[in-house]
């Protein structure tokens, strides 16, 4: 049986960033000589997109000529600062700032008019100058004396208002200068500026708009778009597409054992008239596949008639037992539920990367396993738990910006529209961090909504504080952290483009504590994690309701300090808070982790269901 801990949903750490996985490019591989005549072939660079601290690159090569190619050379200089950290489809190496890459074995044939790609990530803002193809210069003729400009960086949003926003982007390059922007709104073009920042106003609140930005040179020269920004103001009374907001609560395949935590109790809680979907948690991911979690409680397990939502006893040679079954009859009793089977977690998100190589291949395995003919009928979908992408979680992933956009839309080709794709995701809002690691607002586009990790900010992992809530709602004076708050994440998912009604925000039914601790008000130091029932540092709620009750609240979370245990949790009171923001900000809705932490009569899934009224 499957042993995995609960997860440590979001920033356990904050380890390594997204430097960790540059490349040991470095000094490797001297330039090579032309294959080719220098006017049979030509090379063309495009910034495919940029995120601030990163972008990614790609060169097309193109045969000019008259005769077949056997291969290609190209070769450029970044200024320093700029650097490549990955690449697919060619070897790329340098010397100091030249920068060279060459074909790999299966496309370096190349017949007359025919043209290949490659790609790859960098670090830096710099463009790229002095480009040869095969040692001739990129455009099969001579080297232009003055090139466009870049394209700026793909513009984000900030303080987006019901009829207002602020763009912002990166800088483009230029060898004479950039002179100043224009920027489009729905391909119109809306404002001309010196800067990278522009503010429009005067939009229709509940509105979806489409941004880009192009670069000027000195000589009046315009370089190509940044990449698009959809952005939806908040607003405008729309409900989701589903008619109401979501309401989910993740069941976790162990908590059968030692909580005893059983599919009926969601019924006998209460909670079951008030949900809207469930994630089944989890599968896992390893060799490039999803497979079952824990076999046993997935479809093995008898229950008896006093364990089972129906009140009948599972019997030795019925074909389909364990969770599932029981997940089948709630549905059969309440069929306005979906349920969703997610794979990954904390400790199995190691196995993405290696997934990610192969998205096909990963995505054909997944709808092998959630519709297998045994349990086909009780899943409405996937559900992505991949903690981080592109960033440290249990493990560092090096699999590159593009491979949760990639991972996801080889799911959506698979899973089809009939299916739900979601996908768990990082709440960290601070600058550079694990949401900057990798192309969530690519990615969105694939998924039917995000649940966002709100929750986890801060812990007893800092063994010696100082004490914080562990899901703030919003910064307060002296957090420890800066972007460690759910209004820092869901707006810069907003932001970077991603549509309200693909949001969802986070609620633990459980709290973090220390102990130690001799100051009531957050911000005390500790000696190290409470006593836990499960795990030190965390309890659940139907616990802590009782044994430290709330004496506060801090950014909309609820704490107490009893003996010399600080703790942090949410209550129905702050529950309600923050369904009064997922409503104001426009949501899609709320999911929370997990059921076992919920009182016997479901009192915090009553507060998230109330709430969102």
């Amino acid at each position: 049986m499957s042993t995995a801990p609960p997860r440590t949903r979001l920033l356990s750490r904050i380890a390594a960033g997204v430097a960790a996985f540059a490349l040991p490019l470095a000094g490797l591989v001297g330039l090579a000589a032309p294959a080719q005549a220098a006017t049979s072939a030509s090379a063309t660079y495009t910034k495919v997109s940029d995120w601030g601290s990163g972008f990614e690159g790609k060169w097309t090569i193109k045969n000019t000529g008259t005769t077949t190619l056997t291969s290609w050379t190209v070769e450029w200089d970044y200024p320093t600062g700029t650097r490549v950290t990955s690449a697919w489809d060619a070897t790329v190496t340098n010397s100091g700032n030249h920068w060279t890459g060459k074909n790999v074995g299966w496309n370096g044939t190349l017949a007359p008019g025919a043209s290949i790609s490659f790609g790859f990530n960098g670090a830096g803002s710099g463009a790229p100058g002095g480009c040869k193809v095969n040692g001739g210069s990129c455009d099969g003729t001579t080297q232009p004396g003055d090139n466009p400009p870049s394209a700026p960086g793909t513009p984000t949003a900030a303080n987006v208002q019901e009829t207002s926003l602020t763009l912002n982007w990166a800088a483009a390059t230029d060898d004479k200068g950039v002179k100043n922007y224009d920027v489009y709104r729905n391909g119109a073009r809306i404002g001309t500026v010196t800067g990278t920042s522009y503010p429009d106003t005067g939009l229709t609140k509940g509105t979806t708009y489409t941004y880009s930005v192009t670069a000027r040179d000195t000589a009046d020269q315009t370089g190509p778009s940044s990449g698009e920004l959809s952005v939806t103001t908040p607003g405008g009374g729309t409900q989701p597409p589903t008619g109401g907001k979501i309401r989910l609560g993740y069941f976790t395949d162990w908590g059968i054992y030692q909580r005893n935590y059983q599919v009926k109790n969601i019924v006998t809680s209460g909670s079951a008239a008030k949900l809207t979907h469930i994630n089944y948690a989890f599968g896992n991911v390893t060799g490039g596949k999803c497979t079952i979690g824990d076999s046993y409680a997935d479809y093995d397990k008898a229950f008896t008639a006093g364990e089972s939502v129906d009140g009948v006893a599972d019997t030795w040679d019925q074909p389909l037992r364990g969770n599932f079954n029981q997940l089948r009859k709630l549905k059969k009793a309440y069929p306005n539920i979906k349920v969703l089977w997610s794979f990954g977690g904390w400790t199995w998100s190691g196995g993405f990367g290696q997934a990610a190589a192969n998205a096909a291949a990963f995505a054909d395995s997944c709808y092998s396993l959630v519709e297998d003919p045994r349990w086909a009928d009780v899943f409405d979908g996937i559900d992505v738990d991949w903690e981080y992408p592109n960033a440290c979680g249990l493990s560092c992933d090096t699999s590159g910006q593009a491979s949760l956009k990639n991972l996801l839309a080889a799911l959506r080709a698979k899973f089809g529209a009939n299916n739900l794709v979601t996908a768990a995701v990082t709440a960290d809002g601070s600058s550079g961090g694990k949401m900057d690691a990798a192309d969530y607002a690519g990615a969105a586009q694939y998924v039917d909504w995000y649940n966002v990790m709100t929750y986890d900010f801060f812990g007893a992992w800092d063994a010696k504080g100082p004490t914080a809530p562990h899901s703030p709602l919003y910064s307060y004076a002296g957090i420890p952290i800066q972007g460690f708050n759910t209004d820092a994440a869901v707006q810069k998912y907003k932001g970077k483009g991603i549509p309200n009604s693909k949001i969802n925000l986070g609620i633990g039914f459980y709290g973090r504590g220390w102990t130690g601790v001799t100051q009531a008000a957050p911000g005390g130091t500790a000696t190290g994690p409470a006593a836990g029932t499960y795990e030190q540092g965390i309890e659940d709620y139907d616990v802590l309701k009782a044994k430290c009750p709330a004496t506060g609240t801090v950014a909309g979370t609820a704490y107490a300090k009893c003996g010399s245990d600080w703790w942090s949790y949410d209550t129905p009171a702050t529950i309600n808070g923050k369904m009064a923001y997922v409503k104001n900000q426009g949501l899609r809705g709320a999911f929370f982790w997990e059921f076992s932490g919920d009182t016997a009569n479901g009192e915090l899934m009553t507060a998230i269901d109330s709430g969102l009224k």
